[in-house]
């Protein structure tokens, strides 16, 4: 179901145990060859195969796609809410929601600036409703929730999510070919894990002056095909897990 094709009766009339899946993801920066709406493109491709074999079990809400996406501003085209603003705005969404009686909130993210400040947003929610036992609030983000894409095609050469890299562009090519730019021409980027495991602060233009990281170059649509299988089948899985919840179990 869509949030958007409801009206607010048919809205209220549903349960209130079914989940609600928010999809957040940015509008920023993707190197030289791909447009700055990819990860929002992507994470929509990634729900709308999910969810086909779902049926009404699950309630959709409009993608979000302002993400934070501080580190990319110094290119152009980047748009983003700082990290204390979207924290908030993820824990107004969360709000209205919980508002309007639902218990099950799923965020789905295919943007990785948003992850910490994602789980922070749930984990901020949850405190202020601690006296309920009743709420299942989630964040995940599409590529982390255990697919190994190369294992059953072993001609991924990545192994991890880059930026604009092999995954997303071989996504695009398979998604919107149109929209893609000359990615043979782009050199691999490393994305440099000198002080892992440690968590370092950082932004793209001192590790990328082009803006990608990563290996676009190998990319094909082939690869695309297989990658938005892996992710949907992932996503799908995590859904039903949500729409199957007992409502105590950890």
């Amino acid at each position: 179901m869509e949030l958007t094709d409801l009206s607010w009766p048919a809205v209220a009339a549903l349960s209130k145990d079914t989940p609600v899946v928010i999809p957040v993801a940015a509008l920023e920066q993707h190197g030289h060859h791909l447009p700055v709406f990819t990860d929002s493109l992507l994470v929509g491709e990634v729900l709308r195969r999910a969810k086909e074999q779902l049926a009404s079990k699950v309630l959709v809400a409009p993608l979000m796609w302002l993400g934070n996406s501080e580190h990319h501003l110094d290119f152009a085209g980047t748009l983003s809410a700082t990290p204390r603003t979207y924290l908030d705005l993820l824990n107004g969404l969360a709000e209205n929601f919980l508002t309007h009686g639902f218990r099950r909130l799923v965020f789905i993210n295919g943007h990785g600036g948003n992850d910490v400040p994602g789980r922070q947003a749930i984990f901020e929610v949850r405190q202020r409703h601690r006296q309920r036992n009743d709420l299942l609030l989630l964040f995940a983000t599409y590529w982390n929730l255990g697919a190994q894409p190369w294992e059953t095609n072993p001609s991924l050469q990545q192994h991890a999510m880059g930026h604009a890299c092999e995954w997303e562009t071989s996504m695009m090519l398979r998604l919107a070919p149109q929209l893609v730019g000359d990615y043979r021409a782009a050199r691999t980027v490393e994305s440099g894990t000198t002080f892992a495991p440690a968590a370092r602060g950082w932004t793209t233009r001192e590790r990328s002056a082009i803006g990608h990281m990563g290996s676009p170059q190998l990319a094909s649509a082939e690869k695309g095909e297989h990658l938005f299988n892996a992710f949907a089948a992932d996503v799908r899985r995590w859904l039903e897990r949500a729409i199957t919840w007992d409502g105590k179990t950890w």
